[in-house]
């Protein structure tokens, strides 16, 4: 993506996902870029950091996917990932005994459609100044009009394909909470409010 000054249109605004338990590392970053990969952005990685402390490791990873859909529009998906308190562990698993990592995930996205009228050649300032008015409170062009909704659709991909990943290792590990024991649970607390 080439380094130039977009008008940011924010459609998603931190779309957060947290999971606290076993996962595998190699498999949450694969399924992330074969989401990105199904949609068609490119990735982009714009931050890594990580820590290691007595309670385990600490990693932020910040990726910068984009979709080009016309030399003046861009579709960005800013996804924040911080593994928190991960540790080593071996669980057994139908019998076989597997490696894992254990600890907090937290993803975090935001989205935004770009655009670049202002560098357009066509456009001259005048012309700009009533295109985005026209394009803002009037009436949006056809073209434009389904960037949003695109955007707020591979957001939405990407994310449930991490989760549904991330729920997946507690079906694998027997540590999954059956919907009998959640109401249960939920009937006992409503009796401790009366």
């Amino acid at each position: 993506m080439q380094t130039t000054f977009y008008e940011k249109n924010l459609i998603i605004n931190n779309r957060e996902l947290k999971y606290k338990g076993i996962f595998r590392v190699d498999d949450l970053f694969h399924t992330i870029n074969q989401a990105l990969k199904e949609k068609q952005y490119q990735k982009s990685e714009k931050k890594t950091e990580e820590i290691v402390g007595e309670a385990g490791k600490k990693t932020y990873i910040e990726l910068r996917p984009y979709k080009s859909k016309t030399n003046y529009v861009v579709l960005e998906i800013k996804i924040k990932i911080t593994l928190d308190n991960v540790t080593e562990t071996v669980e057994e698993v139908q019998g076989i005994k597997k490696k894992f990592q254990n600890g907090d995930v937290t993803i975090v996205f935001d989205s935004w459609v770009m655009t670049d009228y202002e560098n357009r050649w066509t456009m001259k300032p005048v012309v700009y100044f009533l295109k985005s008015i026209i394009n803002k409170y009037l009436y949006t062009f056809p073209l434009e009009a389904g960037f949003p909704g695109e955007l707020a659709g591979d957001t939405a991909h990407i994310y449930a394909r991490i989760q549904k990943l991330l729920q997946s290792y507690k079906y694998e590990s027997g540590k999954v909470v059956k919907e009998a024991d959640i109401v249960k649970e939920m009937e006992k607390e409503i009796v401790e409010m009366e």
